[in-house]
């Protein structure tokens, strides 16, 4: 079976809204914050979106939780510039009363009724239609000289699970409204999203359950006629075997008698057990590096871009967010 294939491609590059999703746990924010960073370098300005509350990218770039306003967390390589949103969906909702309707006093009296929860409870689409709503109008932003604000927004996405339903803001609308301006508005959501403008990205790892999740993603996007971009791939390890040793050691097939001699040829003279455990060890990893070959050739069924990640040993902050960019970077994210 074929490899996945490699790199950005133009078709990606030509695309000003990215969406970021992924299983809960392949570090699908890190990945969003690491791609925001990619795209901003060479003099760009760039926005990141969180719509899910959790204050993520506060934390990645530690700064205060992030405000309902555009505000600078990092600058790029080259001169660019990172900003980043946390939306509130009660923010947005007041935000669409006071310039649809007019109704700025009067949506902070609904505030304090409640009757804001009560609206998006009665209505979950309106949540989401909300959300997208604020997104769009932060990628068709202009400049008094025409052009955008942002030369790219990404926005750290619901998990696979929910992403469709979440992006899906035209059955979203029919159970909404069927006239006035909200229905306007998403109206144009909708072409946004279904445009060539946009593409959804899928974080996984190289690990059975969130590869088929990405698989399963990749079909309900594209049964939505939403537009899947690249897979990104985290925390790859590399083999510490040549590829020839592989298969038998995969088998358990490792000659304790040959490590010994390699061991004591380099000046190392260690324990029976010792050796036992290095030769359990080197087992388990060539067990390991044999799934994480199936995992690939299984994620070339989805025939998307791939990009690869290395596994971050001392964690993620923010030198971390800037060593994953460049590695986006040198696998051609412009």
């Amino acid at each position: 079976m074929s490899n996945p294939l490699a790199g950005w491609t133009d078709e990606l590059a030509r695309a000003r809204l990215h969406f970021v999703t992924g299983k809960g746990g392949t570090g699908k924010t890190t990945l969003a914050a690491s791609l925001g960073l990619a795209l901003a370098r060479d003099g760009k300005r760039v926005l990141l979106i969180e719509v899910e509350g959790r204050q993520g990218f506060a934390q990645l770039f530690d700064t205060e939780p992030l405000p309902y306003a555009e505000q600078r967390v990092a600058s790029a390589p080259g001169g660019g510039e990172l900003r980043a949103l946390h939306i509130d969906v009660e923010a947005a909702l007041l935000e669409y009363f006071e310039m649809f309707y007019n109704l700025g006093f009067a949506g902070r009296t609904l505030r304090r009724m409640g009757a804001i929860e009560f609206a998006t409870t009665l209505a979950p689409g309106l949540r989401d239609v909300l959300l997208t709503g604020k997104i769009k109008e932060c990628v068709g932003r202009t400049e008094s000289d025409g052009r955008h604000t942002y030369d790219a927004v990404v926005v750290d996405a619901p998990p696979t699970g929910r992403v469709v339903k979440f992006l899906d803001v035209t059955k979203a609308l029919t159970d909404l409204a069927r006239t006035g301006p909200i229905r306007a508005q998403a109206e144009g959501v909708v072409r946004l999203l279904h445009s060539g403008e946009t593409v959804v990205h899928l974080v996984t790892l190289l690990e059975e359950m969130p590869v088929r999740e990405t698989l399963d993603a990749v079909a309900e996007l594209d049964g939505a006629d939403l537009r899947p971009g690249a897979v990104l791939v985290n925390r790859v390890r590399p083999p510490r075997l040549p590829a020839r040793s592989l298969s038998a050691a995969a088998d358990g097939r490792v000659d304790a008698s040959r490590v010994r001699s390699g061991l004591e040829a380099a000046g190392l003279d260690l324990a029976e057990s010792t050796v036992d455990a290095l030769v359990e060890e080197t087992v388990e990893h060539a067990i390991r590096i044999a799934a994480e070959q199936r995992a690939r050739e299984q994620l070339s069924e989805a025939d998307l871009p791939t990009l690869e990640l290395p596994d971050l040993t001392d964690g993620v902050d923010v030198a971390a967010l800037y060593d994953l960019a460049e590695t986006l970077t040198e696998q051609g994210v412009r």
